[in-house]
């Protein structure tokens, strides 16, 4: 592992997987010594068409020629920018219409909880138990796992928590609320999926208390489920929407999209009530502009369900209990931690990129580039199983 890396970037945790990588291309990652690895996490779940796409790279490449950063979020009229969000909007179900471009997911839930309050003039927020938005101060607030945000309180205060799936709990949305926050398909916790129409009866709660509902879309949303987001499996539609992740096809961005009514609150009374340098950047917008048109124009999001389907016919093995989440946001649940880890380092060094959930410590993440092709499901899934029978027969 480069020395250097580990000297002077700061590091997220004691022992970085440490890859020196070379160039990608596709659904392959190279390392500096030319080994190929194919990319079943996508730079978790941000890079949807793949690496180096030749349509957002273009747009990149033709943006950057034309002009970049020129004014602070909301000033000048940039192109990329109004285009992408016209065309998101024309892609979502009324009223969720004005979109707010920052820089990434946290953010985009920083400016979601802002509005909440607005809006309402309340202060209660309710999040999810091992619920995960982002890790700044207010998304940490409404972070469902303590163990990660003790050591950093006092954080954002009248937040209170609900168990995901458990209809009794939504009594705890009151006249005092508000908003609800909760991920789509909740994804540290092990992609669990909404059911018995857990979407609606929140949806029905917050209209009833005058609550906002807020969805986050970080990372079900652009296509990863077989629909631009998640929450239109569903049959509900949200009073705000977080996005990020895979909106930009790999470059850096987030955003969060609510009614006109109710995002202009954020112009006035205070003005400049969210606030970005770089949100909208017109070369990041011309990227998300580029993967936003690759997705509604093709099949790519209606083959991931076909995608989702291989994946289950061919990794059946006896160290995997199950294999939660939708379309190409699975994940491969094993018996315990030490499986998981084993099945992930073996197959990093067999050549396949494989990934960890944040609190489920059972969970392999499969969240390939939407573009993967059968091919290379049956490439990646025949890795899989060949590190397994080694875990098994190691017994």
């Amino acid at each position: 592992m480069n020395n250097d890396f580990l000297k002077y970037q700061a590091q997220t945790s004691p022992y970085p997987l440490g890859m020196e990588v070379s160039h990608a291309i596709g659904s392959y990652i190279y390392d500096t010594n030319n080994n190929k690895y194919l990319d079943f996490v996508a730079g978790v779940s941000a890079c949807t068409l793949g690496h180096q796409h030749p349509r957002v790279n273009n747009a990149i490449k033709n943006q950057l020629d034309k002009y970049s950063h020129v004014m602070v979020y909301g000033e000048y009229s940039q192109s990329p920018a109004v285009e992408y969000c016209k065309l998101l909007a024309a892609h979502l179900p009324f009223p969720l219409e004005t979109t707010y471009l920052v820089n990434s997911g946290t953010e985009a839930t920083e400016g979601a909880l802002k509005l909440a309050r607005r809006i309402t003039g309340r202060s209660q927020l309710i999040s999810c138990h091992n619920a995960y938005h982002g890790n700044t101060m207010g998304s940490m607030s409404v972070m469902g796992f303590e163990e990660r945000k003790q050591i950093f309180r006092p954080l954002v205060p009248d937040v209170d928590f609900i168990t995901f799936n458990n209809e009794d709990d939504l009594q705890k949305i009151t006249t005092k609320t508000a908003g609800i926050i909760l991920e789509t398909i909740q994804g540290g916790a092990g992609f669990i999926q909404p059911y018995d129409g857990f979407l609606k009866k929140v949806r029905a709660r917050c209209t009833e208390v005058g609550a906002i509902m807020i969805l986050d879309e970080i990372q079900p949303g652009f296509g990863r489920t077989g629909k631009l987001f998640g929450f239109q499996n569903y049959d509900v539609v949200p009073d705000i929407v977080i996005m990020g992740k895979g909106m930009g096809g790999g470059m850096p961005v987030g955003g969060f999209t609510a009614s006109q009514k109710n995002m202009d609150l954020l112009s006035d009374n205070p003005k400049l009530g969210h606030i970005t340098t770089f949100g909208g950047h017109p070369v990041i917008a011309a990227a998300c502009l580029a993967t936003l048109q690759e997705l509604t124009e093709t099949s790519i999001m209606r083959d991931t369900l076909a995608k989702e389907k291989l994946f289950r016919t061919l990794l059946v093995h006896p160290l995997i209990k199950e294999i939660r989440g939708e379309g190409l946001m699975l994940a491969a649940m094993t018996e315990n931690a030490e499986i998981t880890n084993k099945v992930i380092f073996k197959c990093q060094d067999k050549g396949l990129i494989l990934f960890w959930l944040l609190f489920e410590s059972c969970a392999i993440r499969i969240t390939p580039p939407l573009t993967i092709s059968n091919q290379e499901i049956e490439e990646g899934c025949k890795i899989i199983l060949e590190a397994m029978d080694e875990i098994l027969n190691e017994n």
